[in-house]
């Protein structure tokens, strides 16, 4: 079952990383991973992969996109992928994570990492049609 038969994607959260400048109020870049889309399919009762687009500040490895992770509608971890290398040169980048149970879910939320900063970016947030 594809994404369309799935998951839907309902809408972007906005990010709470950027900030003014103080000497001239011009928004800066963002300084957080923003997840900017999810394509999902079904493979199992329940079961879906992930394909999670991120764009993120990476600067090499002091700080650059480290994890992200699907999320049950309460906060709960349903599944994490780390990212074990920065993407300077590779922006924005798509990685899977696989066999992700979402049990009795109705949607979930998909949440990126920075080392620095933690997880302050875009969400993108995935209905299932059940």
């Amino acid at each position: 079952m594809n994404l369309r038969a799935g998951l839907v994607l309902l809408l972007t959260l906005t990010s709470a990383c950027a900030d003014l400048e103080p000497s001239t109020g011009a928004i800066n870049p963002s300084v957080c991973a923003d997840v900017i889309d999810v394509q999902a399919t079904q493979v199992g009762d329940n079961i879906y992969d992930f394909a999670v687009t991120i764009r993120s500040p990476d600067q090499g490895w002091d700080k650059y996109a480290d994890s992200f992770e699907v999320r049950s509608s309460t906060g709960e971890v349903l599944g994490t992928r780390e990212l074990t290398h920065p993407h300077v040169d590779e922006q924005p980048f798509t990685r899977s994570l696989t066999a992700v149970d979402i049990g009795n879910e109705s949607s979930v939320e998909v949440v990126a990492s920075d080392s620095v900063e933690g997880f302050c970016g875009a969400a993108q947030v995935v209905s299932s049609e059940k």
